[in-house]
């Protein structure tokens, strides 16, 4: 098997990879019988001499490869026809903007494989950089903070090399009594928290965070079920409200009333209520004053992130009355990072994690038949076809809707 790790060809430029250097390296190891060919890259976060030197071909030789590994969508007039792909098409919701690159995958006969696919038999992903973008927002987030109030100027977390460099700036900063928020505890949460805890901030309960005042900063994580409720009135849990979300209501003003700094890390199901609406956020006892929407549903569940943010340009202010872009230091303005791709500020560190878990639960497939139906399941076409799993995307890709 004959593995190719392709140039990243997207604007503006993404320097993550799919296999570092050394997760190359035990590929090689453990599949003793693989190959693997990098494309020649001046934007990669790993320098093509790291992988010359550890004994890896470095060569525009994309077309003699079996399986191409990338990150972001590949430029429709770049793909190679009859091959099989893994990136992240941004597809499956029937995005607009990449109508034409399915259309095109299908036409040259390539077999695409989706990283945001990749599952197992429960329906769980595999691979992501959703603990990244976490661990971004929340510095994005308190540096946003810092700017706000003129309190401290973190640098920006794209000019640091690591998670370890962005620790190190957080612990030289004194944050003001202030009450943080955190929503969602899967990847992005956790990793979000992962910055909160290494800043030596105290977790509180609920009821404490809701009830107390303190004479520190304290953050608060919490989950689907303790910011909505069921409108019946009868008690609800985290299963009942994926399985039912159109049975709930927010309950998220409770939190709000409380919050100087928020960061949303949650998943945003469809038929979920609100976190808050734009009129919640006119109400006068609505406190929060800084807002780090890393999941950046744009006009959703987070009423204040009117648009997503650019890691050049990371930080807008949302006033609540005119329900309009403003200059985020104004006093009454909302501040708000809302970074779409928030991972690409450490590609390092982002890369070899998600090189860790490819390397786990991806490459096996393609030495056991895919025992565990890795490939099957992430498989959106194949032979010129959309796979039965995909089917539902066909009047997508006829123009139909």
């Amino acid at each position: 098997m004959k593995f190719g790790i392709i140039r990243e060809r997207k604007n503006p430029p993404d320097r993550r990879v799919v296999l570092s250097p050394e997760s190359c390296v035990k590929l090689r190891s453990i599949y003793p019988k693989s190959t693997i060919i990098v494309e020649p890259s001046p934007i990669r976060i790993f320098k093509d001499e790291e992988y010359a030197t550890k004994g890896f071909e470095v060569a525009s030789k994309m077309e003699e490869c079996d399986v191409l590994l990338g990150v972001k969508e590949v430029p429709m007039e770049d793909l190679i026809s009859n091959k099989k792909y893994f990136f992240f098409s941004h597809t499956i919701k029937k995005q607009p903007y990449n109508r034409d690159l399915l259309q095109t995958v299908l036409d040259k006969n390539i077999e695409l494989f989706d990283h945001e696919v990749i599952t197992n038999a429960k329906g769980q992903r595999l691979v992501a950089f959703g603990r990244y973008a976490g661990i971004v927002g929340a510095y994005n987030g308190i540096r946003a903070y810092g700017l706000k109030f003129d309190l401290f100027n973190l640098p920006k977390a794209e000019d640091l090399e690591d998670q370890k460099a962005l620790i190190v700036e957080l612990q030289n900063i004194s944050l003001p009594n202030i009450k943080i928020l955190l929503t969602g505890r899967g990847r992005v949460g956790n990793g979000a928290k992962e910055m909160l805890d290494a800043m030596g901030l105290k977790k509180v309960t609920v009821e404490d965070y809701l009830e107390e005042e303190f004479e520190e900063p304290v953050y608060c994580q919490i989950d689907a079920s303790e910011y909505n409720k069921r409108k019946d009135g009868v008690r609800g849990n985290k299963a009942d409200f994926f399985a039912h979300p159109e049975a709930y209501k927010s309950n998220f003003m409770r939190f709000a009333k409380v919050t100087d700094f928020y960061i949303a890390g949650h998943f945003y199901g469809d038929g979920a209520p609100y976190l808050y609406t734009r009129e919640d956020a006119k109400d006068p006892s609505f406190k929060i004053k800084v807002v780090a929407d890393v999941s950046c549903d744009i006009d959703g569940p987070v009423a204040t992130t009117i648009k997503p943010s650019t890691i050049a340009d990371p930080i807008y202010g949302y006033d609540p009355m005119s329900e309009t872009e403003v200059d985020y230091k104004k006093e009454k303005a909302i501040a708000v990072m809302a970074v779409d791709n928030l991972p690409c500020e450490l590609p390092r560190d982002a890369s070899v994690g998600f090189g860790e878990a490819f390397l786990k639960n991806v490459i096996p497939a393609f030495f056991n038949d895919d025992a565990d139906g890795v490939l099957l399941r992430a498989r959106m076409t194949q032979n010129g076809k959309l796979t039965e799993r995909y089917s539902y995307l066909q009047d997508f890709v006829d123009g139909k809707e």
